[in-house]
Parts: structure tokens; sequence; C-alpha cells
């Protein structure tokens, strides 16, 4: 089902690039630096991450774009309890629809909800791993803010987030745990205009 979803969206999101004027695809990937921030209890450190996937941009007019992105994202935290190191690995496929201001010199504001598919999540204690996959939900709904900057001569750009969690991602517990994150990355859009 997570597959179909993935695949579809990600279907949906060539097919409008080719045919709006004035769209391109591209390709992404970067840091994270990821945390879980739990309601009832301690938090724990940030865990840094990768995030890669594709990209497609669409002008609406001269200043505003939308943005959508399909990106497999390694997230979770680190945690330490009675001298006891744990770590908490949450892979997802998020698909961010950002809305961007772009300003004339290159710079862009974005903002925008995301939706993540979890595609795993482990827990590993003193190198033992175990399957967590069945106590957090399968989505997660959150929303993006961040800039960034492309040099059109070049088609590269980086951009910079702050990736806000809004559901409880907990299958299995009666406290509330939100994914919250840091985003730094670099893009390639292909024939940019």
């Amino acid at each position: 089902m997570k597959i179909y979803l993935i695949a579809i969206i990600a279907a949906i999101m060539v097919t409008t690039t080719v045919q709006a004027q004035n769209a391109n695809i591209g390709i992404k990937g970067g840091l994270n630096l990821y945390n879980v921030i739990n309601e009832n209890s301690s938090d724990g450190d940030l865990k840094a991450g990768f995030h890669l996937g594709l990209i497609g941009h669409f002008h609406l007019n001269e200043q505003f774009a939308l943005q959508p992105e399909v990106v497999f994202s390694t997230q979770g935290s680190d945690f330490t309890s009675n001298n006891t190191e744990m770590k908490l690995n949450l892979n997802y496929v998020n698909v961010p629809v950002l809305i961007q201001y772009m300003f004339n010199n290159g710079f862009r504001l974005q903002a925008g909800p995301q939706v993540g598919v979890l595609v795993s999540a482990k827990g590993e204690v003193n190198d033992s791993n175990v399957d967590l996959t069945d106590d957090y939900n399968s989505i997660d709904l959150g929303a993006s803010f961040g800039v960034g900057y492309i040099n059109p001569s070049s088609n590269f750009g980086f951009d910079a987030r702050y990736n806000m969690g809004l559901t409880d991602i907990n299958e299995s517990t009666n406290e509330n745990s939100y994914n919250r994150g840091y985003q730094i990355g670099v893009f390639y859009l292909f024939n940019h205009k």
C-alpha cells in the first residue's frame, strides 16, 4: 500500500511537470538533524541522517512557485538512559508540497504541508536491533518552513528548512511523540528556466 502511494505521487509529479509551462524536475539530497520530541518525558538528542529524492518546480507566476517533492529521509533520535545508549532509527518517504516566494536574486522563502510514510522503524541497544515498525503510525503529518537559493546559470541550488511533525507518531503508547528536524540540502533542476 505504501509503495503504491509513493509511486502514484511520483507519477503525478512527473506528469504534471511534463505538461506544465515553466516547470522543472530535479534531484536533491543532503543532511538531516532530527529528534523525536516526547510530550510527557525527556527528549532525545539530535540524530544525524540524510535525505535523497526528486523535486518538481512549477512557476505559478513571476513571484510564486509550487515545489512538490518525494524524498527518502532517515530520521529518529538518540537516547541515553541508565548509562545505556539507545538509538531510534526511523525511515520515511516524505512528500512536502511547498509554496515558494521567489526573489529576483535567486533566493526563495518556502512553506507548506508534508506527509510522511513510514518505511521502517528499528531500535538499537548495544549493537542489537529490534523491529519497532508496528509501534509507530504509518503516516506522519507535518509542516515545513525554510529558505532556498538557486543559481540560474548552473541550475544548482541549496535549501535549509525546519520540519515540524504535527501528529503523534506512536501507535502503541499513550505518550505523544513528534518528529522534528532540520534539513540542509543541495539540488539540481534539469533545464531550469
